[in-house]
C-alpha cells in the first residue's frame, strides 16, 4: 500500500462526526484523555467512544496506552485506563497527486544557504501584518495552531511547519515568530518559550487574565 493510499485510509476515519469530534476532542487535549472524558464531550456514551477511539487509533491518528490514575500500585489501586492522545504521524494527501513538501524543503535549504533569514523573516512579518484582526487568538485558531491560555500565556498545541521545522529549526521557527509577531493586534507580544510539545512561540496579551483561566482552551 503506498503512503497515498495510507493518507486516505487515515483520513477516511474522520468521515463519521462523532469520530471526527472525538478526534478533536483528544488533539487539542493538553494531555492524556480518558474514554470517560472523550464520551462526555461528544455526548455519546462511553461503549460508543471507545470504539470510535480504538478505530482512530488503528487508523494512526491517536495513539494510546494504560495508566493507573490515582497513580498507586499493588493490590486495591484499581485497573489502568486506557488513554488516548494525538499521533505524532502526520497526514496529508492531494488528489491528484502534488509534491509542495518537496518543494518548500528546497526552497528552505537555498533561504539557509544564502543567509536570507533576515528577509525572510521580514516577508512573514509583512504577511502577518496583512492579515491581522483584532482577536489573535481566532486567527491563530485558524491557521491551525490550537491556542489555550496557561498560566497566563497564550501556548500554541500544533506547531503548522512541525516537519519542515525539524529539518530547518532555526530558519522555521525565526520565520515562524515573525508571521506571529506581525499577526498580533496592539499590545500583544510574542516570544521564544519552547515546551517539549505544540509551537515553539509564546503569547502575552493585554489583561491576559481576563482573557481566559488557566488551562482553559479558547
Amino acid at each position: 500500500m503506498s503512503s497515498d493510499d495510507d493518507a486516505l485510509d487515515a483520513l477516511a476515519a474522520l468521515g463519521d462526526p462523532v469520530r471526527r469530534g472525538l478526534y478533536r476532542y483528544v488533539a487539542a487535549a493538553q494531555g492524556d484523555v480518558t474514554r470517560d472524558a472523550a464520551a462526555d464531550a461528544v455526548g455519546v456514551t462511553r461503549a460508543v467512544a471507545a470504539f470510535h477511539l480504538d478505530k482512530l487509533v488503528d487508523a494512526g491518528l491517536l495513539e494510546a496506552g494504560f495508566r493507573r490514575l490515582s497513580g498507586r500500585t499493588g493490590p486495591g489501586s484499581g485497573r489502568p485506563s486506557k488513554l488516548y492522545r494525538r499521533a505524532d504521524g502526520e497526514h496529508a494527501v492531494s488528489v491528484p497527486p502534488r509534491s509542495y513538501d518537496t518543494v518548500s524543503r528546497l526552497l528552505a535549504e537555498v533561504v539557509e544557504r544564502a543567509g536570507l533569514d533576515a528577509e525572510l523573516q521580514a516577508a512573514a512579518r509583512a504577511a502577518g501584518k496583512a492579515a491581522s484582526a483584532a482577536d489573535p487568538v481566532h486567527a491563530l485558531r485558524e491557521r491551525g495552531y490550537e491556542p489555550y491560555w496557561d498560566c497566563g500565556k497564550l501556548r500554541l498545541n500544533n506547531c503548522p511547519f512541525h516537519a519542515l521545522a525539524e529539518q530547518f529549526p532555526a530558519l522555521v521557527c525565526g520565520m515562524n515568530l515573525a508571521g506571529i509577531e506581525g499577526l498580533l493586534a496592539e499590545g500583544w507580544s510574542a516570544a521564544m518559550d519552547p515546551l517539549p510539545e505544540g509551537c515553539c512561540v509564546a503569547i502575552e496579551g493585554p489583561d491576559e487574565d481576563d482573557e481566559g483561566d488557566e488551562g482553559d482552551e479558547v
